[in-house]
Order: structure tokens, then sequence, then C-alpha cells
């Protein structure tokens, strides 16, 4: 990270006062990777908790929209808000949605911006007065598809990482997540929206995530309502599945209703499952240690 970037993230930290919120451009030095000369700006924007409350915890939370578009306002920012209440740091990432006009390779643009997000706050640690080691990832719906991509492809990237940074995330949280591009189980507008309408068998193994779970997988919190009728809740069952099959910390929460788009609050529902998910991040339930 050269030190105008440093700079850079220090003057946005020394204005931050609690409650705040601070917005950092993910490619502040460059060119945006795949990027035509006319494109959509990804960036972070923090939420951070008063000085008394801060746990050292950090999430960033991608929101979904079947990757056509992000619902911060419905899924994104409440869910920071309530986080940034528990005293963890919540980074809200506006991820690049996929554009054939806008980029090339659209299918990892989405992967791209988050593995640098993982890489920007775990460089900027210090900084963000968090523990490098306590860095998770949420994703709802196609969000979801995002986070548990990043989940099982962490060791590889396009980005440069001449620090060799970690992209693995600590933890990821999942909330009725598209996890699988094949026809039984896909959302049919995730996909289109990220492989168009011409794919190979190749991008559909490569993008169904239940696939890819191995031992190193990050521990996983997964929610779903068991009547969604748009994103079929075998996604999360498969998932888990394949968690517990690698012997990888899983946590799920299941709605007998809710059906899709809930975001942090059920209203069919007397228990949060955002209340449950606070406590198994700040009680470090995801780490196989404790």
């Amino acid at each position: 990270m050269k030190t105008a970037y440093i700079i850079f993230v220090s003057y946005c930290l020394f204005h931050l006062s609690a409650g705040a919120r601070q917005i950092i451009p993910l490619y502040p030095e460059g060119k945006i990777p795949f990027a035509f000369e006319k494109t959509e700006i990804p960036k972070l924007t923090i939420f951070k908790p008063s000085k008394d409350r801060a746990k050292g915890a950090a999430i960033i939370v991608c929101s979904g929209g079947s990757y056509g578009g992000r619902a911060n306002s419905v899924e994104g920012i409440p869910a920071c808000i309530k986080i940034n209440e528990a005293g963890i740091t919540a980074f809200l990432l506006d991820y690049r949605v996929p554009s054939s006009t806008l980029m090339d390779r659209k299918e990892i643009v989405p992967l791209t911006d988050a593995q640098r997000a993982i890489q920007c706050v775990r460089e900027n640690a210090k900084n963000f007065k968090i523990d490098p080691n306590k860095i998770g990832i949420m994703g709802f719906s196609a969000g979801g598809h995002l986070v548990s991509t990043v989940g099982t492809r962490f060791a590889t990237t396009t980005l440069d990482n001449s620090k060799n940074t970690s992209l693995r995330p600590n933890f990821m949280v999942l909330i009725y997540p598209v996890i699988s591009f094949a026809d039984s189980l896909t959302h049919q507008g995730s996909r289109m929206n990220l492989l168009g309408p011409s794919f190979t068998k190749e991008q559909i193994n490569y993008f169904s995530n239940e696939l890819h779970v191995t031992k190193l997988t990050p521990p996983t919190f997964l929610t779903s309502g068991i009547d969604d009728k748009v994103v079929d809740v075998k996604n999360t069952l498969y998932f888990a599945a394949a968690l517990k099959q690698h012997n990888v910390p899983v946590e799920l929460f299941l709605y007998e209703k809710g059906a899709h788009g809930y975001g942090v609050h059920n209203r069919q529902a007397k228990v949060q499952w955002i209340d449950d998910c606070i406590n198994w991040i700040l009680e470090e339930k995801y780490n196989p240690k404790k």
C-alpha cells in the first residue's frame, strides 16, 4: 500500500466521529481493475462504533440485488447500523454491479472488489482500530453468493497483492444466500446478471460454491426462511452440509416463515437471527480454538 493511500485513510479516520459515516474509494491510487473509461466507482462506507463500545471486530457488508443492483437501504445499511450498535465496525461495500458496457470480465469484478475490501481493511487494521484476525464478511441473497465465492476463492486473485495479505475472511455471515448456479438450485436472475445468457458448464461449476468448500473455508453463520420462494432454502442447506463434511464450524438459523428479503428483522418471527449472529461473533464462536 502506497504512502498516499495511508495518508488518505488516516485523514478519513481523523475526521470520523462516533456514529459518522466516512466513504473510502476501493481504488484511490490508480486504474480500477477491468473498468472501462466510464465506470461505476466501488467504495467502502465506514460505520465506526464509539470508543467505549468498540470490540475490535469488523464486518464487510454486501447487500443483495440479484447482481443487478444493491439493496443497501433495506439490507446493507440496517445491518451496518445494528452491527455498529453492538460495538463492531461495519464496512458497507458498494461492489460493482456486473455490466458488459462498463467493464471487462464482468463475472469476476464483484469478487475482485470484495477481495480488495478485505485487503484494504486488513492492511489498515491498525488505523481502523480493529483486530486483523477478526474481520468477517456478510452477504444477503446475491450478496451471499458473492461472499460465499470470497470464502471459497480466497487463495487466488487478480489483485496486486505484493504484501501477500490474506484475503481469507475470518468468518462469513450468509443471509438467504444464493449459493449454487446449478439449474435445480440457482436464482435465475442472479446467474443471468453475472454470467449473461450464454455460459459454460465450467462456469456453472466454478460459481456453484457448495462444490468448493474445503477445510479452510471460513466458519459460517447461515440464515434463511424455509418458505423462501425466491432463493430455494436448499442453497443454505447444501452449503451448511458441505461445511459440516469438512469440519468447518457452522451455525444455522432457520425460520419457519420468513420468505425472502427480511433483512435484519423478520416481522413474522419473535427471535431475530441478527441477535444470535452478533453473539456468535462477539463470543468468537466461529473460532475453532475457543
